[in-house]
Formats: structure tokens, sequence, C-alpha cells
């Protein structure tokens, strides 16, 4: 984790900055928890977690309204400790004096917001989950379709591109092309995005770069998606032994995350932007508890027991005449 400035938060959660200056909101945050320092507002500090952005909220704020000014200063001196990054106060709640003079003393800004804390809490998390979180570039075509995320993957020169151009005019959407920058937001969820500089951009051999934003509208493009299956396009090969009925499943880990993925031969005549349609709702009605592979072998079972019944039958009759 490479650490996030305490700036960086606070413009990106439209807080205010209560107290500290400039150069106070270039200290860094480094771990995703969140505390609530209730127990350390009472003296116990044994296993302060000083590390972590400081949230007080109005149970917090109330306690400590109650000591008076000098236990008010000891306390927080206590706490304002080298590692901490910053102080955050909610409700619009503001910081008594002793609380600003212990933060300046050690150089940690104070921030606040009128969110209430619960929810302020979550704001704080979610962001520094993705802000922090482990990363990992892939080359590929990202897409949405039907609303599950597909990576497309493929040899340069394959049609990674050109699927996604006709997925686009079928009305699905382009979230990355060529470079698709992943991040996890939760221990099962991956989610991609393009960089800034290829945003909503796309090539097209023969034709270059285009804008998909501006030639099929906001409709045709997303900032972001969770990562759900990667179709992987492979040349066709007359001599290979291809899964015809799809039982085999395959999956790659993805920042340790387990993502199932197709592999579809490409040749003429095969609309590769179709196949891809119909892996997006497989996948969807298998999330349903949907199973096409299943309810093949279910068939092809009881088919099975059928003729071996009606075989043994032929056979009785055989020994009775």
């Amino acid at each position: 984790m490479a650490g996030v400035t305490v700036r960086a938060l606070a413009e990106a959660l439209d807080l205010k900055v209560l107290s500290g200056k400039k150069d106070y909101l270039y200290r860094r945050i480094n771990t995703t928890d969140i505390s609530r320092p209730g127990l350390e507002l009472a003296g116990y500090l044994t296993y302060y977690p000083a590390e972590r952005v400081q949230l007080i909220g109005l149970n917090e704020y109330s306690y400590m309204e109650r000591l008076s000014a000098d236990d008010r200063l000891a306390r927080m001196r206590e706490m304002a400790r080298e590692e901490t990054p910053c102080f955050v106060f909610s409700r619009g709640l503001q910081p008594e004096p002793e609380v600003i003079k212990a933060a300046d003393e050690a150089e940690i800004p104070i921030l606040g917001s009128k969110t209430v804390t619960t929810q302020l809490l979550n704001n704080i998390s979610s962001y520094l989950q993705e802000t922090l979180s482990a990363r990992e570039t892939r080359h590929g075509v990202f897409v949405d379709v039907y609303g599950v995320g597909i990576l497309i993957t493929g040899d340069s020169g394959i049609g990674k591109s050109e699927t996604a151009l006709e997925l686009i005019k079928h009305g699905h959407r382009l979230v990355a092309d060529d470079r698709v920058d992943f991040h996890k937001r939760d221990e099962q969820t991956v989610i991609g995005a393009a960089p800034e500089i290829l945003r909503n951009m796309i090539e097209i051999r023969g034709l270059g770069i285009i804008n998909v934003l501006t030639l099929f509208g906001a409709g045709a493009v997303r900032t972001e998606q969770q990562l759900n299956m990667i179709v992987n396009l492979i040349e066709w090969d007359s001599s290979a032994n291809y899964d015809r009925l799809g039982a085999t499943e395959e999956t790659v880990s993805m920042l340790n995350v387990e993502i199932p993925r197709v592999t579809v031969p490409i040749r003429t005549g095969r609309n590769s932007s179709n196949i891809v349609e119909v892996a997006a709702m497989n996948y969807r009605a298998k999330r349903m508890g949907f199973n096409s592979e299943k309810e093949f072998e279910d068939r092809l079972t009881a088919l099975i027991e059928r003729n071996t019944e009606e075989d043994k039958a032929d056979r009785q009759r055989k020994q009775g005449s």
C-alpha cells in the first residue's frame, strides 16, 4: 500500500479543514481501518490504533465535554501521535480549543463533516478501501453486457476491439479498451476501470482511435464495472479438442479472487459479439439457479436409465418366450 494523503481524503469526501496548516494535509493514511476512540478518551490506550483515521462522533464528543480542560488536553496529547494521520469530527461538531492545541502540537490536521457518524464512517472506509486496495493491470477489452462485467482477452489482432464495437452497437457499454486497471472493492469483488488517458476510447484497426462517448452517447460507456467473467478469444484450430458441453469450469485468479473464464475459438462465420452476449446471459442464468449443463446431464442420465430399463424388459420378454 502506497498510502493516500489526508488532502486527497478531504477533497474526495468534501471534508472541511477545521484546524491545521496546509503542510499537515500531506500526512499519509496507510490503513483502511477507522478508529472511534471511546476507550482511549477514557484513558485506556494499551491497544490504541494510532495509525488509523480517528473519527469523533456524538458519543465521543459528549464524553470529551464532561472532561476538564486539563484532562481533555492530556488525553488528546496522548492520542495525537506521530503516526496518527488526522482527526475527523462528524455531525458538524466543532473541536474544543484543547483538542486543536494538542493536534497542532503534533502537526495533525482536524477535519469536519456535517454527515452523521455512521454514514461518514462508511464513506471514509469505502474510499480508503478502493484507494488503498491491491491493483492489477490486464490487457484486454472490458465491457458491460446485460449488467455483467466481461473482460475480453486474446492475442493481438484476434478481434477484441471489433467485438466490443459490435456489442456497443447492440446497446451494451464500454468500460475500457486495451488496458484495464483492476482493484479490489472487498474480498470477493474486483472492479475494473480505464486509465484516465484511455477513458471512453477504443482503437479499431484501419480507423484508429475513436471516442465512443462522442459517437454513441453517454449510454454507451461506463467509468467502472465489477468483473464477473473473462471471455478468452483464440484462433480456431481444427485439430484441437474443444469443450462442447461446458462441463469444465475454468477460473482465473485476479487479485486473489477466482473469476470464471470461458475460451471461445474464433473462425470465419462465428459472430464473437453474439457469443459474448450469450455468455453474459448464461452467467446470469447460472447465478439465478439455472444450469444448462446440469439440465443436459440430468436428461442424459434419465435417457440412459430409461434405455437400460427397456433393454432389461426386452431380455426378460425374450427369455419368457
